[in-house]
């Protein structure tokens, strides 16, 4: 009983490529009609490149800095200062490690500066990580800053 089971399941399964096999293929382009003139005049340029779908990819490798102190107008101008280099690009997201084990809340004090420091670079809803590490000094961060790989 069972080598009928097989049986059938082979037969059935040669029926059916044998039925596709007669079949055209849906997706091949079809042959062009001889007596039709393909159009001749050149389509104009687009006046711009067109706008990219999807969502834009972000770097691999972070930039990597440091700040220091707490008064929050010498932390904007430290991070307006080391932020110099990447003008005009914008952020992805953030990575702040504060140091000492109130590392988290200082890093959000930072974070909570970034706009200020660089409104076009970080925007008031960029994704910003609080973080603490042990091994840094108290009233210090590191920032990771990931950006965009392609403006928008």
């Amino acid at each position: 009983m069972a080598l009928a089971g097989w049986l059938f399941a082979d037969l059935l399964l040669v029926l059916a490529l044998v039925s596709m096999s007669g079949q055209a293929d849906p997706l091949a382009a079809g042959e062009p009609d001889p007596e039709v003139p393909e159009p001749t005049e050149p389509a104009d340029p687009p006046a711009e490149p067109p706008e990219p779908e999807g969502p834009r990819g972000v770097e691999r490798d972070p930039v990597q800095f440091e700040v220091r102190g707490t008064d929050p107008a010498w932390l904007v101008e430290q991070i307006a200062a080391a932020t110099e280099a990447w003008e005009g690009r914008e952020a992805a997201f953030v990575l702040t490690f504060g140091g000492s084990r109130g590392g988290t809340g200082y890093a959000g004090r930072v974070n909570s500066l970034l706009n200020e420091a660089r409104p076009d670079m970080f925007s008031p809803d960029i994704t910003r990580e609080d973080f603490h590490d042990l091994g840094q000094p108290a009233n210090s961060a590191r920032l990771w800053v990931y950006f965009y790989t392609a403006p928008r």
